[in-house]
This record gives structure tokens, sequence and C-alpha cells, in this order.
């Protein structure tokens, strides 16, 4: 069989050191198909939908540090591909998306399934989008795509008509005027600031009094670094949500997650700090950052473009995370801070009091802060875990203690429902000797979990663990955008738009080959995360949680909070006085006596 452009793009694949392409077949892609059978590497990822197969490569960058690559047919393949690389766009993460499309004699004519790709994917891979219109194109454009999404740490798209995916391939000895021989590869440089920058930093953090350090995902290999900085200023230090992995929550100076999903320790940390150093992170949330003017900042980014632009900074540092925190390692000397350090260690123990108390709390039937605190302390250490959006994604950040080493990912700054089980299938198909858990929302399983169960189902006897924990928390209700509404608008739940129905997510389970276990009883919850952990199958855990279990952001005054008030006051039922009963006993936790308490 002649040699095709396809055979060529997987061939190129194989020399970027892909190993999975995750998409869904269609005429408009299936020379590529051909070609991917035919090599037999990298392997092909079928998922139940494009959506699916961008987060999966999203999620395998998340990972595995690589660059993600996902496929798809034109028309609607390629419009469903977006949402999850808007997801790569917004968390900076490098995904290359190679898209079929209709033959080139067609293009303009309003053919079926004719979509101007390269308009579409535009904006959401904007650092480098095009068309191959000719066999020579192709090696070319792969290279860049990779070579751009790496560099940027974005998503990329190559779009291929037809005609071009079966046509012969070029020869790779070509010289001559036009064609553009180019090589695959790229190892990253190491980047660190100038000698007076790091001088500059060193002289505002030794200075300070009372420093935070706010860690993003940025910092990640870098966890030695910022205990030794904070160990040497006496500082505190806080993580982003997509920083939470990076430093082990058991350290007595780590005041956990910031934000609105965060813990009280973080939000007294932010405020009481006079000097902040930020590493890595471009974290959303600035009403939790301190006051413009109260604290003198440093910040660490290997993007330019992010240094400053969330709080004013005195020394900005463009460079790697560990390579810079080594610089400022010597020359930063130890300073006597106990006072500063003892206020923050006492407000990280009054924080675990707090959330232990809470997770504690009598529900209705089971307390969602309960199933996801139990899990801590029956993480496996070699786990993997991936999370939804939703009001899981707060249980997650408050409640969990992820063992030292064990990642966690999920859709952060798009908070995109539906990324925990593509997410976690990368997560697995990259380390199949290693558990994974998944923790999702009911929302997120009814809008994509249930299928992506099937791929679950499809895959799990090539594993060499074959343990792959799926945790629902099934309260009925679209949870966090009923607070939301409440805490933003000061309206009552809209129970048509925010009820859920009722999925036996444990015959589902069961009826693909899986096991199901039903959690109805907080008494039932560690038996379950034991029972699901040492299965010989994936499991899916349905944990009927209650709805009444506030999204409460940490230490705001009553002006903040009184919108919630309203909103349950105009509502009827036992859900809503349920709730007001949680959101009172939860604002005393935080030494509020709201009025009418």
């Amino acid at each position: 069989m002649t040699r095709t452009v396809s055979d060529l793009v997987v061939e190129r694949l194989a020399a970027w050191g892909v190993e999975r392409v995750f998409g869904y077949s269609g005429d408009g892609i299936d020379g590529v198909m051909g070609a991917l059978r035919r090599a037999g590497e990298p392997r092909f990822v079928q998922a139940r939908h494009e959506e699916m197969a961008a987060f999966m490569a999203v999620g395998h960058a998340k990972y595995t540090g690589g660059v993600g690559v996902c496929l798809s047919t034109q028309g609607p393949g390629a419009t469903h591909l977006l949402t999850g690389l808007y997801d790569a766009k917004l968390d900076s993460k490098p995904v290359v998306a190679i898209v079929g499309q209709q033959v080139s004699t067609v293009l303009g004519s309003a053919y079926q399934q004719e979509i101007d790709l390269v308009r579409l994917f535009g904006d959401v891979c904007a650092q480098f989008t095009q068309t191959a219109y000719t066999a020579e194109q192709v090696p070319m454009l792969l290279d860049k795509a990779f070579r751009v999404a790496l560099a940027t740490r974005s998503p990329t798209c190559v779009v291929l008509p037809h005609d071009v995916q079966t046509a012969p391939a070029p020869d790779p000895r070509a010289h001559g005027h036009g064609v553009m021989v180019t090589s695959p590869g790229l190892r990253p440089a190491r980047l660190v600031p100038y000698e007076e920058d790091i001088l500059t930093a060193a002289e505002v953090l030794t200075t300070g009094e009372r420093v935070a350090i706010l860690v993003g995902q940025g910092a990640y290999g870098a966890a030695e670094e910022i205990v030794e900085l904070a160990g040497r200023l006496g500082a505190g230090v806080a993580a982003s949500l997509l920083g939470k992995p990076v430093l082990h929550e058991r350290l007595p100076f780590h005041t956990g997650v910031m934000g609105h999903l965060g813990t009280t320790a973080s939000a007294e940390l932010m405020r009481g700090c006079d000097t902040l150093l930020i590493v890595g992170s471009n974290d959303p949330w600035t009403e939790f950052y301190p006051a413009p003017g109260q604290a003198r900042a440093v910040q660490i980014d290997i993007d330019g473009r992010r240094l400053g632009a969330r709080y004013p900074v005195e020394a900005m540092l463009l460079g790697d995370a560990r390579e810079t925190l080594r610089a400022l390692l010597a020359v930063v000397k130890h300073r006597d801070n106990h006072a500063w350090r003892e206020r923050v260690e006492s407000w990280v123990r009054r924080w675990h009091e707090i959330a232990e108390e809470r997770a504690a709390r009598p529900a209705d039937p089971v307390n969602p802060q309960w199933m996801i605190r139990s899990l801590s302390e029956r993480m496996p250490a070699d786990a993997q875990v991936s999370v939804d959006v939703g009001s899981v994604t707060y249980w997650y950040a408050r409640h969990l203690r992820l063992p030292r080493g064990v990642p966690a990912h999920l859709s952060s700054t798009l908070a995109s429902m539906g990324s925990a089980l593509p997410y976690g299938l990368a997560a697995k198909l990259a380390a199949p000797d290693r558990p994974l858990i998944a923790l999702a929302g009911d929302g997120a399983m009814q809008m994509s979990g249930l299928a992506e169960l099937i791929t679950v189902a499809a895959r799990w006897r090539d594993w060499a663990d074959p343990r792959f924990v799926v945790c629902v928390l099934d309260n009925g209700d679209l949870a966090e955008v009923s607070w939301e509404q409440r805490e933003t608008e000061g309206e009552p739940r809209f129970d048509t738009s925010q009820r859920l129905p009722r999925v036996p997510y444990v015959d589902w389970a069961e009826s693909l080959g899986l096991r199901g276990i039903r959690v109805t009883s907080p008494d039932e919850v560690e038996r379950a995360w034991d029972t699901a952990l040492a299965a010989d199958r994936p499991v899916l855990i349905d944990a009927v949680v209650d709805p009444a279990v506030p999204l409460l952001p940490p230490l705001q005054e009553y002006e903040k909070i009184k919108p919630m008030y309203a909103g349950l006051a105009a509502e009827d039922g036992t859900l809503a006085r349920r709730a007001e009963e949680h959101l009172r006993s939860e604002r005393a936790d935080e030494g509020y006596d709201d009025p009418g308490s």
C-alpha cells in the first residue's frame, strides 16, 4: 500500500513521544484512523464523546506533564472538542488537536458538515491553528503545533482535509524553494531571573514581619524549596485550588486552599500578612488576596504575562519556580519570626477543629463533608485523584488531605462539569498500576459520567491495578448553583432548574460488570471506602448526601452572607429550614452570631 500523509502523521506523533490519542471516529478523519490501525502505536483511545476526548487529552497533560493529543472528524466532531480545549487554554496545558475536514475542493461551498475550522478554533487555539492544504505542509505544521503547545502551555490545532490525509506522503529528502523541512523535539530550557531581581525580591521578603506564600500549580516540583524558604522566613503557606497537591497539607504552617472554596486559616493568613510571595499561581479570587497596599509582594512565574496580573507586585521574577526559589535561598538568611509563625499555626489548628466539627455534624442522610474527609486516612499512598466541578470541589478543597506525591487534578479555571471521569481515565491509562479515585457530583455524573463509565467498563481488565473508584455525591440537586442563587442573588432555590432526576447509579455500574455500593447512613461511609479500595474491579459509590449543607465562603461579614438567609427565607419546606440551621451553625464555628439566631 502506498504510504500516505496519514501514515506520516502517525509517525510524527510517535516521534514526539505520543503514546495515546484520544478521540472519536468519523468519515472526515478516516485517513488518520487507518494509519493508526496500521501502525498500532500510538494507541487510540475511544471516548464516548469528542468533548470527553478533549478532557482526556487535558488530563493526560496534567497527570504526565506531556502533550495531550485529541482527534476528531469535521463538523460536529470539531465543535464538540471546544470545551475540553478551553479547559487546556485556561489551565495552561499543552494539547494538540488534530481535526479532519471535508476535501479541499468543496471548501467554501457550504458543503455538508463544512465549518470554517480555522475561525472556529481561532480563539481557543489562538497560539497556533492552521489547515494543511498540501502534503508537504503536514510535517512542518505538526512540528510547529507541538512546539507551540509546549512553549506557550496552550492548545493548538492542525486541520487536515480528507484529500490531504489520503495523498501520497511527500519525499522527506525534498529540497527546494518553498519546502519547509522541520524536525520534532523540544526540551524546555532553564529560566532564571536576573541576579538584581533576586536581590530585590530577597530584600522585600526579609524585611517583612508577617510573610505569606501562595502556592499554585506552577510550583510543582519545588515543594522542598518552598518549605525551606517558609522556614527561613517564618512564613505561612496557602495554596490555590490548582496548587493544593504541591505541598503536604499536614505541615503545621500550611493553611490549606485560599479563596471562596478555601479555609478560615487561609483567609486569616491573607488578612494578616504584610508580605506576599506568589509562586506559580494565577488564582482569580482576588477579593481573598491581601487588600491592595496591605502587603509588599514578590511573584515568581514562568509566564511573564501573569506577573503583577492579580496583585500589585514589587519584585517580579520571571523564571522556573524551583530554579528561582533556589536562587532566593542562596541569599535569604534565616530570621527569627516565631510570633507570626505561631499565629499561623494557631489558625491552622483552629481550622482543623472547625473542619472536623463540620464533617461530624448530623445531616440527612449523610454529610458530604464526612464522605470526603473520611477518605483522607484511607487514601493509598500511590493513588491518583480526579475531581469534578460543583459542591464536591468545596469538600475536596477543604477536607481531603492528599498524601505526599498523590496528584489531584480538576477543571479549575474553566470550571467545567463532567471532567472527573475523562481526567481519571487519562490518569489511569498513563499509570495503570496505580489506583484512581474520581470524585463527582450527581449533576456531573448525569451530564457525562454515566457514559464514560462505559469506557471504564471496556478497559479495566487491561489495568495492572483494577481499582478505579468513582464516588458520586448524590443529593438530587445542582447544589453549587442552588447556593449561588441564594448567595449572590438573594433568590430562593429554583426547584425546576435545580432538581435532578433520581438515577440508579449502583444498578448502572453493576449492569456494566462493575461493582456498586450505596451509602445512606454515616455509619456506612468508612466501610464503603474500605470495600471499594480493596475491590478486584472498578467500583461506583452512590453516596446519598444532604443538599442542605451550605457552601460557605470563609470569614465573611454578615452583609456578605445576608442574601443567603434572604434566599432561604423565601423557600418553603424542611430543606430550607435544615439549610438555615446548618448555615447558622457553620457561621458560629467561625465566631459569628448572625442576627436572628
